[in-house]
């Protein structure tokens, strides 16, 4: 993966519309935390401001972008929310699947391939990673989340 395949849009904007809000986060929206995620450069490591968690199932795909490039590999993450008609969650690995998601350019509408699934609580933060400051990034789950002390 390399740096082309991250150019995220520094405003996440709000979440999917028919998303469910967790009751009980370990996390709750203001906690400050450390990700140790690497889903792009600087990422690990950070600190970041929780923006909003929910209960849903994540999904790694990998998809060929509509504006052309070579396929993104493994993207972590989207959430069943970001799927076109999806059908009942969790979706089965190797399930062709439609993007709905605007993370990166050429994704939305997209043709993906579920990699993989989590059931864990995903988080949306705020969070300055490789220089970029980004607001309400989509995504990162429970476990890739520790508390800052």
């Amino acid at each position: 993966m390399g740096d082309a395949g991250h150019q995220h849009n520094p405003d996440g904007g709000p979440a999917p519309e028919g998303i469910v809000e967790a009751t009980d986060p370990t996390y709750p929206v203001g906690s400050t935390v450390i990700l140790t995620a690497d889903h792009m450069p600087g990422m690990q490591g950070s600190e970041a401001t929780i923006t909003g968690a929910f209960d849903t199932t994540a999904y790694s795909v990998t998809y060929t972008p509509t504006s052309g490039g070579d396929p993104v590999v493994d993207h972590k993450w989207v959430v069943h929310e970001e799927l076109q008609n999806p059908g009942e969650p969790p979706l089965p690995d190797g399930t062709k699947v439609v993007l709905t998601a605007d993370h990166m350019a050429g994704m939305q509408g997209a043709e993906a391939t579920i990699e993989s699934s989590t059931d864990e609580t995903v988080y949306m933060v705020d969070v300055e990673a490789g220089g970029m400051k980004m607001t309400n990034h989509k995504w990162v789950v429970e476990s890739e989340v520790q508390p800052a002390e």
